[in-house]
């Protein structure tokens, strides 16, 4: 919603039509002859090389794969091999002209993007930069089993190390480039510009866009592209992050030098199939992928098919495509059209595609077509070419045997180290700024009128006789989250945060209002709804090192990015083997009054996936402690915050919200009132129904209750909760959520076994019902009140004298709506 914009209706309803320029198809037509003024003999013989290396090596893994051995070495891999077989022009076209600065994205078909980017890094650096990222890189440990005996240059020692370090991490071991935990799809290699490639399909579409965004914000060198598949085309992160790279705002609303398209080229890789479906004919309707740049942007995105099965023509299209990039005019889209002659996996026999139509595709071999064309033009000699070969299958067989012998590329050891996995889900780092440099602002902090405004708010919500503060001069819990968000905004110049309506509006829930002022474009900016590349984006800016702010409007659409925030962002950390960092902190707001779709409390669904740490303060100060505890941090944090409490002020915190900087650690639960004879843990804005349960018990059963806030659910300590149920034998577990797989389950599961001498009563959870959230005028009904948490401890811990519930809280009850599964 920028107001520097204005629709003009008399314009915007003049009759006209779009017109759309020619999409090239196959356009390059030199012969090796006119490349000669292009590239030398070493250059042409390179090109041959990097494809026979891939050949060689996914043939290799075919053959282990489908006979258990190659060139006499058996070997059993179970693990997923998809390969590429038959892409090698394409995926060697594609990094030629790369420089290491460039990233590279793929599916879970790249093993082949992986060796020509890796080639193609070699061949460009020198020998003292190639043995300092070997001897660096886990310390040497990848590197250390192919020096022994080593006694070539170092560019052949570090194509050995290449291939080595992508065959024992497809091999899950130890010295591969991830230490084995990312596997066939998700291998890669961040010091060669290699970044993850993908198991899901089209799952680099949005994380690329996300690398492109990193580079130009901050101002670094180089391009990105990601590599994804024809069949990716059907994928929603690929759309969804095909809106995001195209959005006009780049252009017509960055300013200086941030203006200008995104250095981003999505590169199709189009084999024509996806599992055993085919694209064009079948499962797609564009004919030609190229197509599908029209309808992104005025400029089609420069969208161009070209023959991948042609090396040169491929390096053509990147030699003129970065020139666009250069000059800010991106994004390009890219369809190289080449062919897999195996499977989608070795498994696969290839039952929906005919014999005559593989042949057709392999006597046209791009290898064996680009060896011939080289000895016509006298470039090379046939000798020449079968050394190459031999050569190739000699270093495939040495890495072979060097990547299965157990003594030196042993797997984790995990008898030894049980929790050496879980050791790498967290980073547990606190950083103050991905960056030393000075941050992008408008104004100095002091003169920000937000900050002016909430040095004259009461930041105790009470004054001294006990009376509360009025709405508009007490400092609310909304203000906590936009001192700590602005304070990192002037501390760490990577930080950038977006969503829907983050800008102008100053945020859907008013968090933001403020940073418009202080902060330029490039850094608060409003995206496409396109929850699944708000979250994409944000981790493909984080893995490339930024730090961001992802904001999902409410709690209900976390299942519009359900692969971004459940499949991709808890797993890359631990998936390259701690090489990357993924400081990300998702902010989502948990709604009420707007029915079924906007008012659901989803705190169970991340807390449950490995490698996402979730957070949910109820009151200023802990919002404020809690938000800069998070983005101090390296970790991904989904960070829930409740609608309903946004306006309350701090009422716990004697000394009110401190205006400096000060965390509170992530995972510490903390006591609100305390009491003796029933502990009440509380999730989320429940709290404050919780004290009002607190009261009830207090002022008509004499009962003093301990109310217990959370704070955090993952990572959660239970001591304070232990030592509390030690002092009452008695728990209540209290939030939003429905409560059948609720985190209140977890909890109380985890606290049986823990405290269970302690329980003079089994644990009794109060959530909202297991229906759909009804309208406002109904949630009285749905979600727990203070008489709900009562009635529980009347029913289920402690008979309260003369007490009639007005809820059943039965074990009758429980049994009935289980068996009813409501």
């Amino acid at each position: 919603m920028p107001k520097v914009q204005f629709i003009n209706p008399d314009e915007v309803r003049k009759p006209r039509q779009l017109e759309f320029k020619p999409i090239p198809i196959n356009q390059y037509n030199k012969t090796i002859e006119e490349e000669k003024e292009n590239f030398s003999k070493e250059d042409f013989l390179r090109i041959f090389n990097d494809m026979v290396v891939i050949r060689e090596f996914e043939t290799m893994l075919n053959l282990i794969k489908t006979r258990g051995e190659y060139n006499g070495i058996p070997y059993n891999h179970p693990g997923p091999a998809h390969l590429s077989i038959g892409q090698e022009a394409a995926a060697v076209g594609m990094a030629y002209n790369l420089d290491v600065e460039d990233f590279i994205f793929g599916s879970h078909r790249s093993h082949g993007e992986i060796l020509a980017k890796g080639l193609s890094a070699i061949a460009k650096l020198d020998d003292e930069t190639l043995e300092n990222i070997m001897e660096k890189h886990f310390d040497g440990v990848t590197l250390a089993p192919v020096k022994a005996g080593h006694t070539g240059t170092t560019k052949e020692l570090a194509v050995k190390f290449l291939l080595y370090g992508t065959l024992a991490e497809i091999f899950a071991r130890e010295t591969g480039f991830n230490k084995g935990l990312g596997g066939s799809m998700h291998a890669f290699f961040t010091p060669f510009g290699v970044y993850p490639n993908n198991a899901i399909v089209g799952g680099s579409g949005d994380i690329s866009v996300g690398a492109a965004l990193y580079k130009k914000v901050n101002r670094k060198k180089g391009i990105v592209v990601a590599n994804i598949g024809d069949a990716s085309m059907a994928c929603g992160p690929v759309w969804e992050g095909l809106a995001f790279a195209t959005m006009d705002q780049f252009t017509e609303l960055w300013e200086g030098d941030m203006k200008g398209g995104l250095p981003l080229i999505i590169n199709i890789m189009n084999n024509q199939y996806g599992m055993g479906g085919q694209t064009c004919g079948e499962t797609m309707g564009y004919e030609v992928a190229a197509r599908i740049g029209a309808g992104l942007n005025k400029d089609q995105m420069h969208a161009e098919r070209v023959d991948g099965y042609n090396p040169l023509a491929v390096i053509d299209a990147y030699r003129r495509k970065k020139k666009i990039l250069e000059e800010k005019r991106g994004p390009v889209l890219l369809d190289v059209l080449t062919y897999r002659y195996s499977g989608h996996s070795p498994s696969d026999a290839s039952s929906y595609r005919s014999k005559e139509e593989v042949e057709a595709w392999e006597s046209q071999d791009s290898i064996v077509w680009f060896g011939n064309e080289l000895v016509k033009a006298g470039i090379a000699t046939k000798e020449e070419l079968e050394k190459i070969k031999t050569e190739t299958e000699n270093i495939v067989t040495s890495t072979l045997k060097l990547a299965i012998d157990d003594e030196v590329s042993p797997h984790m050891d995990m008898k030894k180290y049980p929790n050496l996995i879980g050791e790498m889900m967290f980073s547990d780092q606190s950083v103050d700024k991905m960056e030393d440099r000075e941050p992008d602002v408008n104004h100095p902090m002091e003169e920000n009128p937000r900050v002016k405004q909430l040095a004259t708010k009461e930041r105790f919500m009470f004054d001294e006789n006990g009376k509360p503060h009025s709405k508009i001069k007490t400092y609310a819990l909304r203000d906590g989250l936009f001192e700590a968000i602005a304070d990192r905004f002037y501390k760490d110049p990577t930080l950038i945060a977006y969503g829907e309506e983050n800008r102008d509006w100053g945020g859907a829930f008013a968090v933001y209002r403020g940073l418009t002022e202080a902060l330029p474009y490039h850094r608060l900016f409003n995206s496409p709804i396109s929850e699944g590349a708000i979250v994409g984006t944000a981790i493909g800016y984080a893995m490339c090192g930024g730090r961001v702010i992802p904001e999902i409007m409410y709690c209900d659409f976390l299942g519009r990015a359900g692969d971004e925030v459940f499949n991709q962002l808890p797993k890359w950390q631990a998936m390259s083997g701690n090489v990357l960092k993924m400081p990300v902190v998702i902010r989502v707001s948990v709604g009420s009054k707007y029915g079924a779709q906007h008012s659901q409390d989803w705190t169970a669904l991340p807390a449950h996936i490995p490698g996402l740490k979730v957070v949910f303060p109820a009151t200023p100060y802990d919002a404020k402690g809690l938000m800069n505890a998070a983005l101090q941090g390296t970790d991904p944090v989904v960070f829930f915050e409740s609608q309903r409490i946004y306006d309350i002020g701090e009422m716990f915190h004697k000394g009110g919200v401190p205006e400096g900087y000060y965390e509170i650690p992530l995972g510490e639960p903390d006591i609100k009132k305390e009491g003796g004879d029933v502990t009440i843990l509380s999730i989320g804005a429940t709290l404050y129904r919780a004290l009002d349960a607190a009261k009830i018990l207090e002022e008509k059963y004499d009962l003093s209750a301990e109310v217990i806030d959370a704070r955090s659910l993952v990572p959660f300590n239970y001591d304070l909760v232990i030592e509390s149920i030690k002092k009452t034998g008695r728990i209540v577990i209290t939030g939003d959520a429905s409560g059948r797989g609720s985190f209140m389950r977890d909890l109380a599961s985890n606290i049986t076994e823990l405290a269970f001498d302690y329980l003079d009563a089994p644990p009794v959870v109060v959530g909202s019902r297991n229906w759909i959230t009804p309208a406002h005028e109904l949630e009285d009904y749905f979600f727990p009140q203070p008489e709900w948490i009562v009635d529980a401890i009347h029913e289920r811990i402690l008979p309260l004298p003369g007490h009639t519930p007005e809820n059943d809280f039965t074990e009758e009850e429980q049994l009935d709506r289980n068996a009813r599964g409501i």
